[in-house]
């Protein structure tokens, strides 16, 4: 235990089939694992689990994922896992119904990341795995807003870069676009604005609004209909909208990048706790190509960059994806928390 909060992780041992009669179950599993060392004498932990980086690497060859996991709220779903003891991280958010493991590219991610001597950190908040219909980007923002500060006084951190997948880069994903295909998307929508209008939006939706999980009117709303709180980067926006939306980024150094129907972003903030939306940040977001110059414009005359091919999650293109990440994070990540306004 390194504190009250946190665990460290390791593959279990396996066990034996139970003891013979006549002796106890706790027995027989410790006669189980002093013969199997004594079978294998010179197998130290660190050789049964060699990362690709060596012994200590955040991948074990049974690809399993090698850290420490903590908590850093109150929460019973307030907890991380980080991989690597560097003093600064990666912050991945997932994406709707995502929680740890959501993507491929965060295997060979980690093992990157511990070449640059930097962590990465996968979390669980409120709107992870079926949370999110009755969760909110703000009640989000405040929970990351909290991991953060847990790993600034809690861990020193000396700086982060948030690495958003889909929704969770609480950017250039639309929902609104996607529940816009479904048959029944516009009539709940007329039913959410009703109970909203009634002082009922945190009420659930029917179950056919949303079957995977239970969602509030207001969230349903938000994720759905036009100009909702979670309405940010539909394509149907004009170059206007957008500004009024993305303006306050023209001051931040952002990198925008597309091909066919990525979207994710990466981004990192100089700044903590409520200063996280406002903050110096630099943000790369691979979105669609079509939707592009669009969004650079509305940031202020922001730099693009592409990932071709790949598909949402970008498993077809892991590779090119860490390589993306780890080249913005050389270039553009934070060297330490300075002063946010200087």
């Amino acid at each position: 235990m390194e504190n009250s909060n946190s665990m460290n992780l390791t593959t279990p041992s396996s066990i034996s089939a139970p003891p013979s009669s006549g002796t106890s179950w706790f027995s027989g599993i410790v006669r189980s694992r002093s013969s199997a060392s004594a079978k294998v004498p010179n197998k130290t932990p660190a050789a049964a689990g060699d990362g690709a980086g060596g012994g200590d690497g955040p991948i074990n060859k049974k690809r399993q994922f090698r850290g420490v996991m903590f908590k850093y709220g109150t929460k019973s779903i307030q907890v991380a896992f980080k991989t690597g003891d560097y003093k600064q991280q990666v912050i991945f958010i997932g994406g709707l119904t995502d929680g740890f493991l959501a993507t491929e590219y965060l295997e060979p991610l980690a093992i990157a990341l511990e070449k640059e001597r930097w962590s990465l950190v996968q979390f669980l908040f409120s709107s992870s795995y079926s949370g999110y219909g009755i969760s909110s980007l703000k009640q989000d923002a405040a929970e990351l807003d909290q991991l953060i500060s847990y790993l600034i006084n809690k861990e020193d951190s000396e700086g982060v870069v948030l690495l958003g997948h889909s929704t969770g880069c609480q950017a250039p994903a639309s929902d609104r676009e996607y529940r816009a295909t479904l048959p029944e998307t516009a009539s709940m929508i007329d039913l959410a604005s009703t109970m909203i209008n009634e002082g009922r939006g945190s009420e659930l939706m029917p179950r056919e609004a949303n079957p995977d999980s239970p969602i509030t009117a207001y969230r349903f709303h938000s994720l759905c209909a036009y100009n909702g709180d979670d309405d940010m980067f539909s394509s149907d926006f004009n170059e206007d909208q957008l500004k009024q939306k993305l303006g306050h980024m023209s001051n931040t150094p952002t990198l925008v990048g597309s091909r066919s129907n990525l979207m994710h972003g990466l981004s990192y903030t100089r700044s903590s706790k409520a200063e996280i939306h406002s903050g110096p940040r630099k943000t790369l977001c691979l979105l669609c190509l079509d939707f592009t110059f669009l969004l650079c414009a509305a940031m202020g005359g922001a730099e693009k960059a592409e990932i071709e091919y790949g598909n949402h999650s970008l498993s077809n293109r892991a590779q090119e994806a860490v390589q993306a990440i780890i080249e913005f994070i050389k270039r553009d990540g934070p060297k330490g928390w300075d002063d946010p306004w200087s």
